[in-house]
């Protein structure tokens, strides 16, 4: 049986990958985000001006400079040391007055109760060993009434059986999902799209779970559900990226949640 993946192996495998990452992200190679995640969920987000935001999983702080480039007095958090080392030189290099932490966000016990008027947490709890913990920490530290906004792959869809299937001229055309509620841990391997071949691959621990496990898990922590949002690609750029088209016309590659604070009964 194979061992169960620890915080310390989802931040031994992203110190591995942190460099690459940041160069990758940096270029602007993650065209997924780039095109298609990044503007639905900052469009879901809003405007954040202003505000005291906690940015959870923000690795080499791609998204966490967003944030604070839009106003948001913004504390970002991750399980990986070095990612924490590369977003504090940039910060160095460019100052936008964000406070970067290695923690994990199933204990962010650095932080008082009701720090924060929201939590954003953007493509980092599929990754996360304990969503539970996670989200009753984003609870606490979040002010009554405030919001958690996060993204994660789809659930539905990102499975670990999921493949593409194509027509004789090679054109995705249906997708096929298997193990939907397979809940084994493992390290997936993959590259952003654009990279040459050759490339090392990324080293991902995924922890998987069904839609029902991240609903059930945010009611338990204390939130109410507000709005989830499953983006498309735009035409525009499935004219530009080919491969994007598929997850305009057949399923949703990403889930974007908001949530709020409920106050208590």
């Amino acid at each position: 049986m194979t061992p169960p993946l620890s915080d310390q192996d989802v931040a031994r495998h992203w110190d591995a990958n942190a460099d690459q990452w940041a160069d990758h992200v940096r270029r602007g190679w993650d065209v997924f985000r780039e095109q298609l995640n990044n503007p639905a969920f900052f469009a879901l987000v809003g405007d954040l001006r202003g505000k005291t935001v906690l940015d959870a999983g923000c690795g080499e702080g791609y998204n966490t400079r967003l944030l604070a480039q839009g106003g948001a007095q913004v504390t970002g958090v991750d399980i990986s040391p070095r990612m924490i080392e590369l977003a504090r030189a940039e910060e160095e290099r460019e100052p936008l007055g964000i406070r970067y932490e290695t923690a994990s966000f199933s204990d962010l016990s650095l932080f008082g109760g009701g720090t924060f008027d929201a939590v954003v947490s953007s493509m980092a709890l599929m990754d996360a060993a304990d969503l539970e913990g996670a989200l009753r920490e984003f609870q606490r530290v979040l002010r009554v009434g405030s919001d958690l906004f996060f993204s994660v792959t789809h659930p539905c869809f990102m499975t670990k059986g999921f493949d593409w299937l194509h027509d004789g001229d090679g054109k995705a055309t249906r997708l096929l999902v298997s193990d939907y509620f397979g809940a084994e841990p493992w390290v997936e391997r993959w590259r952003f799209n654009p990279v040459p071949e050759g490339t090392p691959l990324f080293a991902i621990p995924v922890f998987p779970r069904a839609l029902s496990n991240y609903v059930n898990a945010l009611v338990d922590a204390g939130f109410a559900l507000r709005e989830i949002r499953e983006p498309q690609p735009s035409e525009e750029a499935c004219r530009e990226h080919p491969y994007l088209q598929p997850w305009r016309d057949h399923a949703a590659l990403y889930l974007h949640v908001r949530a709020v604070k409920a106050p208590e009964v």
